[in-house]
């Protein structure tokens, strides 16, 4: 029986369904990322020694950050109007209960509410439980998480041995990771340690003293705490690059690189990205043996979300954004700037005018960013004003809107920061501030 869904007057899907084709067309003369100064990472916190000037390499947040890039985009891309057609629903070729996992974790599906698959999770669940490496290509908010975790803690748990080592692009989304681990394993007595930035390192090391199961860290923390002698990988048996273009774009390429040459070579490697650079199909070439691809993209942006502009024409920003923030229908907003300096000044000036928000970027602590997540999930504010940091991977339920208060610095920029609303089959509208 078909269901309403929405759909693009400008863009049509390339598919309903999923493809999966095997990857080792991908060009292993895929240029490398071009390195500075050797192979090798540096210490922590991506400076050279020799110049003090910002890094690339191990442990840096991204050395590129400081950098503003053009705009390359038509301002039109962001005028996509959704409409209501007949579509056919996805129905997948499993059930969780068909999964060849423990019942443990079956129960706990149940316990969440999960019955059917997604189109990621119905295609790649069976693969890596069958142990093949898995290149996952999938638009934002389709469950890739789950999709690579229930089969790996079965993995974990049945085998009794062997370590999985996840790697992500911000601190929030191993956090989230980690979340949805200990949903999924409850019960299962699996121990989980989670390595990032920007909190202190002592709580991590002292829990590295103990076995953990699942490893899950952003690259600069993963390669100090490998430097410190802290972090052992010799017993890593599966690893995650989650987001992967994501961390590519932040700067991590030669981090991924050394971390993957750390870990033993005799080991099962899945990569997810959104998108498909170069660079991750060098590393894609190097790294993985013979990976099935699986991709399940259909457009850039999800077809349930109603893009437009908003034009200034000389007006106050702030005065518009007030004005749309005040209606009843925009009850939980995110709205995005360019500068942590920028982020901060409009989130205090909305406060001062009674509209209750909290803001997100980097120059806010580890427990900063974790209690402004917390009160906006839990609907205690109106709006989330973010800088990209927040842009990709956090699962926030129930986003009606994303607004983009200052243009995004590029295409790729623009889909991940929509990409918060309009989540599996729920309606979402994105607004964007030009003129």
């Amino acid at each position: 029986m078909n269901k309403k869904s929405f759909t693009s007057k400008r863009r049509s899907a390339s598919g309903s369904g999923s493809s999966r084709t095997n990857s080792s067309s991908v060009s292993r003369r895929a240029k490398r990322t071009k390195k500075r100064g050797g192979s090798k990472p540096q210490g922590s916190g991506g400076f050279s020694r020799a110049s003090g000037r910002k890094s690339f390499r191990g442990g840096s947040r991204g050395g590129n950050n400081n950098r503003r890039k053009q705009p390359s985009y038509n301002i039109n891309s962001f005028i996509n109007k959704a409409t209501f057609v007949e579509e056919a629903p996805f129905v997948p070729k499993h059930s969780f209960a068909d999964f060849a996992v423990d019942i443990s974790i079956k129960k706990n599906l149940e316990r969440k509410g999960y019955t059917k698959p997604t189109a990621i999770q119905d295609e790649v669940i069976p693969c890596i439980l069958e142990g093949k490496d898995v290149v996952g290509l999938a638009n934002t908010g389709t469950g890739k998480t789950a999709a690579f975790l229930i089969p790996l803690i079965h993995g974990v748990y049945a085998n009794k041995a062997g370590q999985i080592l996840v790697l992500t692009p911000t601190r929030e989304l191993a956090l989230q990771i980690e979340e949805e681990f200990r949903t999924f394993s409850r019960g299962m007595n699996l121990a989980s340690v989670v390595c990032v930035g920007g909190t202190p390192i002592t709580p991590q090391i002292r829990k590295l003293k103990n076995y953990n199961h699942i490893v899950i860290g952003t690259p600069g923390r993963v390669i100090d705490l490998i430097k410190r002698g802290k972090l052992k990988l010799g017993g890593v048996q599966s690893v995650v690059l989650d987001e992967a273009d994501r961390m590519l774009d932040m700067g991590f390429v030669n981090d991924m690189r050394f971390i993957l040459e750390s870990v033993p070579k005799k080991r099962h490697t899945l990569c997810f990205s959104a998108t498909m650079p170069r660079e991750i199909e060098a590393i894609v070439s190097d790294f993985l043996n013979d990976p099935v691809k699986v991709s399940v993209k259909t457009q850039d942006t999800s077809k349930n979300i109603d893009q437009d502009v908003v034009r200034i024409n000389g007006r106050d920003k702030i005065d518009i954004l007030v004005e749309h923030l005040i209606q009843k229908d925009f009850s939980r907003v995110m709205v995005f700037g360019r500068t942590k300096h920028g982020v901060e000044k409009l989130s205090k000036s909305l406060n001062r005018q009674n509209i209750k928000t909290e803001s997100i970027h980097g120059n806010k602590s580890h427990g900063q960013r974790q209690r402004a997540l917390k009160r906006f999930k839990d609907g205690e504010v109106t709006a989330l004003i973010a800088t990209d940091v927040a842009a990709r991977g956090l699962d926030i339920n129930n986003v009606t809107h994303v607004i983009n208060y200052d243009l995004p610095e590029s295409y790729d920029d623009y889909v991940h920061r929509i990409g918060r609303t309009g989540r599996g089959e729920k309606s979402g509208k994105a607004l964007t501030f030009v003129g």
